[in-house]
């Protein structure tokens, strides 16, 4: 079973990922894959421009033996059986993409994308097994073993619960 573990950038996917591996799983991270599928640089948006179809194959064309983790903010583009979605209260977000010295612009983009539920509308356009976390006071181990549990206990999808729009409402204009 192929399982994305995605969201905004800094919601701890790397951190979770490197946690699941010392667990004994799977993990691809898309990161590393992507030099594989490059195909330009986005200059205005400072981001590296992959060509999703041809990475998307290269996923469907692993034999996976058990769990397979796909982690990386793209993950929920590609064809996996479920999606989990690592959420953080944009307030935090913003705070660790500052303490990885991350331009203003790019902070508040990604800031902005959380707050607006932007991965979990394109993983339900995709996906039918979802899954979110609110990372926001939570170390990656604890996130790790939720993600376990989940694993093991397949429950249904259970999604819509993180809601950001109190923030929205008293950051308009801000963002």
């Amino acid at each position: 079973m192929k399982i994305a573990i995605t969201g905004t950038p800094g919601t701890g996917k790397t951190s979770v990922a490197k946690e699941l591996k010392k667990d004994g799983y799977n993990v691809i991270e898309t990161a590393e894959i992507c030099k594989n599928f490059e195909i330009g640089y986005d200059y205005a948006r400072k981001s590296k421009i992959v060509d999703e179809e041809k990475m998307d194959e290269y996923i469907k064309s692993i034999d996976e033996n058990g769990i397979l983790f796909i982690e990386g903010h793209i993950s929920h583009l590609l064809s996996v059986d479920a999606v989990i979605i690592l959420r953080c209260n944009p307030e935090e977000l913003k705070k660790r993409l500052m303490k990885k010295n991350w331009e203003e612009k790019k902070i508040m983009e990604n800031v902005e994308a959380e707050a607006l539920d932007i991965i979990l509308e394109k993983a339900i356009k995709k996906h039918d097994k979802i899954w979110e976390i609110d990372t926001t006071d939570k170390d990656a181990k604890t996130i790790a073993k939720k993600i376990e549990k989940l694993i093991n206990d397949m429950p249904p999808s259970s999604y819509g619960n993180v809601d950001w729009s109190k923030w929205l409402v008293e950051n308009a204009g801000q963002i």
